[in-house]
């Protein structure tokens, strides 16, 4: 039986469009189409991805369509690739949901956390639905306390050589093969600079960190893609449940079955990815943040978490013997000096397209700059000069940011000389 059937994706001949069934508005336009065949995938469409989170860099490319038929070879995905005018339209038939082949299961079903036996079904909604509650309750500084404790644990558990109780899958005709492979085509496409440091990894470093990447797109695309208008909080309760059943060694497509390959092999935890959701959540009904104790806890959930799941694949320097927490959170700490410069860059954006103002609202009244200020700019239509207001606001702010980055750079020399130059 096909795990997570809430997100069975049907072809709506009627709309036009992809829908998921059981989840009330979720539908993705249609601008690239893929025909997985040979993976066992039925026909979607999915629009192009327009992430500004995720991203490395604003690009605009072309929305004509672009078909990707069956399993390509290596060599043409990389000639796709290299072709700037379709490159939007085959990572958008890439990161297409599409059901996966049979595979043989190794080892007993077990749950999320990889420790225990997966309770009935009713029983897990209601653990999913407590333990989203809980995370809820918790603020943002003290979220990232806690995942950061239980991602610590598990890679000391891991080092000691104790593994997660992940099932281990038997894919047949080369199926994770190609998953890796899609992944590190949308990587290469979507986030230029973060693929040419995955370079200087291991191959199979750099391919772990692809299909986390890849999750974090998709993820990110719910709530600001060209649908976002479309996603409700039950769309992203179902993404959630599908994410639950990565960790429990059942992937719902092909992208979905390169993660949860990476988890059966680094001790990454299910915690900063749930985190991740949580913060998707934010998106859908915050749109202004009075302090900047909130604005981290938004930091940490959108970026921070990366840092959380990509430390364990990276690994640890064999010549450091101190804490790990230090190593972690040196990395969320460039986490979140990342997303501090994005949400800097991108206030015009933001504000203007999406009605969000992400800087602290208390700090721009330090600088006497109301919010109605920040929305109709803050420079001299006819001269185009900045406002001194704004202009020693966004000091402040760089500032803070570029110590945060310091913070980060301490730990980049306690990495896994095999993940990094």
């Amino acid at each position: 039986s096909r795990p997570n059937q809430a997100l069975v994706p049907f072809q709506d001949p009627k709309a036009g469009h992809m829908s998921f069934a059981g989840v009330p508005n979720m539908r993705l336009a249609p601008s690239a189409e893929v025909a997985c065949s040979s993976a066992g995938c039925r026909d979607v469409h999915m629009a192009q991805p327009s992430s500004r989170r995720i991203r490395d860099g604003a690009h605009s490319l072309g929305n004509r369509s672009s078909a990707f038929s069956g399993r390509q070879p290596v060599a043409l995905l990389h000639a796709e690739r290299s072709r700037r005018s379709s490159g939007a339209q085959l990572c958008s038939a890439m990161m297409a949901p599409g059901t996966l082949p049979q595979a043989t299961m190794v080892g007993p079903s077990r749950g999320a956390r990889g420790t225990e036996a997966a309770p009935p079904p009713q029983q897990q909604a209601q653990l999913r639905l407590d333990e989203r509650e809980l995370r809820q309750q918790r603020g943002g500084q003290e979220s990232e306390d806690y995942a950061m404790r239980l991602c610590v644990e598990l890679h000391e558990q891991h080092i000691k050589g104790q593994r997660q109780q992940i099932p281990s899958q038997a894919w047949e005709g080369g199926v994770l093969d190609e998953a890796y492979e899609r992944a590190g085509v949308v990587t290469a496409e979507w986030a230029k600079t973060f693929y040419l440091g995955t370079k200087l990894m291991t191959p199979e470093k750099a391919r772990a960190v692809w299909a986390i990447y890849v999750w974090c797109r998709r993820t990110d695309e719910l709530v600001d893609g060209p649908n976002a208008s479309r996603i409700t909080p039950e769309a992203l309760d179902r993404w959630e449940e599908r994410l639950e059943g990565i960790f429990a060694g059942r992937p719902y497509d092909i992208l979905d079955a390169a993660l949860t390959d990476t988890v059966t092999k680094y001790p990454v935890h299910i915690q900063p990815f749930r985190d991740m959701i949580d913060g998707m959540r934010m998106d859908l009904v915050k749109s202004r943040y009075q302090t900047y104790d909130e604005l981290y806890g938004y930091c940490y959930k959108v970026a921070g978490t990366v840092a959380l799941m990509t430390t364990p694949v990276m690994g640890i320097n064999p010549a450091y013997d101190g804490p790990l927490e230090n190593v972690y959170k040196a990395a969320l700490a460039l986490g979140t000096a990342n997303q501090l410069t994005n949400i800097l860059r991108d206030v015009g954006e933001d504000v203007n397209e999406r009605n969000r103002i992400y800087v602290p609202l208390d700090e721009l009244e330090q600088f006497s700059i109301a919010e109605s200020d920040v929305v109709s700019g803050m420079f001299a239509a006819t001269t185009g000069k900045i406002d001194d207001r704004w202009r020693r606001f966004m000091e402040f702010q760089i500032g803070r940011t570029r110590q945060i980055f310091a913070d980060a750079e301490a730990g980049g020399d306690q990495l896994s000389p095999r993940a990094r130059p």
